[in-house]
């Protein structure tokens, strides 16, 4: 998988109902050893972001991540934006993802921020 569609497979494991379809996608997408933080959670491993994105679907059962951007490459790194939005398509939340890859060509890291961006002092 190219860059574009490991980010793609990545996000739908985040919509995803069922557990045992959200754990075949993040296989895929996911390095087994991954890391991912944002300002709510820190997780190391599938399993660990399994259990979290699990979390996020019961506080948020309506909910699903958007991409709001494609996706932008360089050097190893990657980033992407997206939006959190309900069944009536209202946004909560958005934000950008900066990622890079691992030696196994899957996501090995994912560091997410929320939008918008403090002021400038």
């Amino acid at each position: 998988m190219d860059v574009a569609e490991l980010v793609a497979t990545y996000g739908q494991s985040w919509n995803e109902p069922d557990e045992g379809a959200r754990r075949k996608l993040l296989e895929a997408a996911w390095s087994d050893d991954g890391t991912y933080c944002d300002p709510t959670a820190s997780v190391s491993g599938r399993e660990e972001l399994l259990t979290h994105i699990a979390g996020m679907r019961q506080a948020f059962p309506d909910a699903r991540i958007e991409p709001t951007s494609g996706v932008e490459e360089h050097h190893g790194w990657f980033r992407f934006a997206w939006a959190m939005v309900d069944s009536t398509g209202a946004t909560s939340i958005e934000g950008f993802d900066v990622g890079s890859l691992g030696d196994d060509g899957r996501i090995n890291r994912i560091i997410g921020f929320f939008v918008p961006f403090p002021d400038a002092p």
